[in-house]
């Protein structure tokens, strides 16, 4: 919860204005300020002051306890034009709010933390836990200084500037092991526990089992991603208890498909009980990976029979491929999501005009794989291969990447050892349906024109399939140099159960600096002033143009025949 405090009239309207926008998220905190943010402080995990930054810091300052724990502070000024991300940066989330704050009301976000000032990713803001001399190999890679990476186990981060050699170090391992001087560890989640339980297990014999298990052999506990058992356990309170202790998800697997995992310690009586030879080593070792402990068994003080065993897998290294769509090619309409994953990615992958685009947003030491038209497969495979070796990959394309664009030649490709994000972007059809007005009310369909690597025969047939449902068409690819002749014929097609005067959309370079666009109709359009940059978009027996734009109802009748 994001609590909000204000003075002045001018500091309410402000306040307002923002929890208008975040109904749920905000709670405003009313009375004398000081009672307020003190209040605040100890109620919210967030707060946004309308406060001079002083005024806060003396009213918060026998507060503060610790950076891991504080609530992040954002002050606005009175004019609202800064939003200041005060305490919590980090830790606090002070800094994002900070921007999103200042989205909102038009203020200016004041970002004062180091690392994001020269745009390198903080340790503290990689989703892994971290320990050791951050600070000081923090302060090493802002200076400059050389900075050794030593990737015991392969993990996906964003672009940091390290080396192989160094004074400070930057270990990522999920090994027990104490940092020394001048490094930081990073914990990356790799460690399954698999756990078999008898039913009604205390919580804290498994979570004794599991300590000693990994003390053992030597292994972190913060790098713990998950507990897996058999789905009959799914639900055993000690076993949920022990996750939910450990700060980690439950996972419950069918008993068929652990039966199937060949263990090196299979035994009768779980196999009599829920249906599988093993519960730990299968459940540790279902998704792949290398056992690093065999099953052990609780001990009890009392001598009594265990009534838990664990198991210890490390999953195989897996790359991250983000496959993201840039939209139509305004900046505003670059989703956020797509931004981060920009920003988290090590490798871009992507073709060199959509790079262009959006190069100015990628971290420093982004590695950047770009080709040229016509090499989607191959840029597919790359970034693949990439993501194979353990990297964070973005693979970019424009619109919607699951429309006519790389998504389907990356997943064509991608295994099931790397973990694939999609990433939605603002499609071509519905950029150009927004410039329009609304011509895709109600059913439509998208039609790639291409011949390249579809059949004109298919394509004809999926054209003469949409002209007898009465569909709205939106034509991608519709003309080229060398395709001059598909859109007269797939127009032909659609005349054949349209009327003359049909009301069809043309849009040049949707969202774009040089945007065009125009109304004409089935009967009037002219093939040769459309090219590859534009999209076509015929409307059904249903659509008029009304008032210069393109409408098709929702099903509904119209109230009224337009005049």
């Amino acid at each position: 919860m994001i609590g909000l405090i204000s003075a002045t009239a001018a500091g309410a309207a402000a306040r307002d204005r923002l929890a208008a926008a975040w109904p749920e998220r905000v709670r405003v905190y009313e009375g004398p300020v000081g009672d307020a943010v003190r209040r605040a402080f100890g109620e919210c995990e967030r707060l946004v002051c309308f406060l001079a930054t002083g005024a806060v810091v003396r009213l918060v300052a026998p507060l503060l306890g610790d950076k891991a724990s504080d609530p992040g502070i954002v002050c606005v000024d009175e004019a609202g034009r800064f939003a200041v991300s005060l305490v919590g940066g980090h830790g606090g989330g002070a800094n994002d709010l900070a921007r999103e704050v200042g989205a909102v009301l038009g203020a200016e976000p004041v970002v004062t933390t180091a690392t994001d000032a020269v745009d390198l990713p903080g340790l503290d803001t990689l989703g892994l836990p971290v320990e050791g001399d951050v600070a000081g190999v923090t302060r090493a890679l802002l200076d400059g200084e050389p900075v050794a990476l030593a990737a015991e186990t392969a993990w996906p981060l964003p672009p940091l500037p390290v080396g192989t050699e160094g004074r400070y170090t930057l270990r990522v391992t999920d090994r027990a092991v104490k940092p020394a001087g001048r490094e930081a560890v990073l914990r990356p989640p790799t460690l399954v526990v698999g756990v078999g339980a008898s039913r009604d297990v205390p919580a804290e014999e498994v979570l004794e089992l599991i300590g000693a298990a990994l003390r053992d052999a030597g292994l972190s506990p913060a790098s713990v991603a998950e507990l897996a058992t058999v789905d009959a356990k799914a639900g055993e309170p000690g076993l949920v208890a022990a996750a939910e202790r450990l700060g980690v998800p439950l996972v419950a697997h069918p008993a068929d498909e652990l039966a199937a995992v060949d263990v090196p310690n299979p035994s009768g009586a779980p196999l009599a009980a829920v249906g599988t030879p093993s519960v730990a080593e299968a459940a540790a070792l279902v998704r792949g990976g290398e056992l690093l402990v065999p099953k052990r068994k609780s001990e009890r003080a009392d001598g009594r029979p265990a009534m838990a065993t664990c198991a210890v897998a490390r999953r195989a290294a897996r790359g991250r491929l983000a496959v993201v769509g840039l939209g139509p090619g305004a900046r505003d309409l670059l989703t956020p999501r797509a931004r981060e994953e920009l920003r988290r990615a090590s490798v871009l992958v992507g073709l060199d005009q959509y790079v262009d685009q959006i190069r100015d947003l990628l971290r420093p030491g982004t590695r950047i794989l770009e080709s040229g038209l016509g090499a989607e497969e191959e840029r597919a495979r790359t970034a693949v291969a990439e993501a194979g070796k353990g990297q964070a990959v973005a693979l970019i394309g424009s619109g919607d990447a699951g429309v006519y664009a790389m998504a389907s030649p990356a997943l064509a490709e991608a295994s099931g050892d790397i973990d694939v994000v999609g990433v939605p972007g603002v499609t071509a059809a519905l950029a150009a349906g927004a410039v329009l007005g609304a011509p895709l009310g109600h059913d439509h369909v998208s039609i790639s024109l291409s011949d390249l690597h579809t059949p004109w025969e298919v394509i004809e047939r999926r054209v003469r399939a949409a002209a007898e449902a009465d569909l709205v068409v939106t034509f991608y690819n519709p003309r080229s140099r060398g395709r001059d002749w598909q859109l007269p014929k797939a127009l032909a097609v659609l005349a054949e159960h349209r009327e003359p005067t049909t009301p069809v959309g043309v849009v040049r370079n949707a969202s774009r600096a040089d945007e065009s666009s125009r109304l004409t109709t089935l009967a009037d359009l002219d093939p040769a002033t459309v090219d590859m940059m534009t999209v076509v978009t015929v409307g059904n027996t249903a659509t008029r143009e009304i008032a210069g734009r393109m409408v098709t109802p929702r099903g509904y009748r119209w109230q009224k025949e337009p005049e």
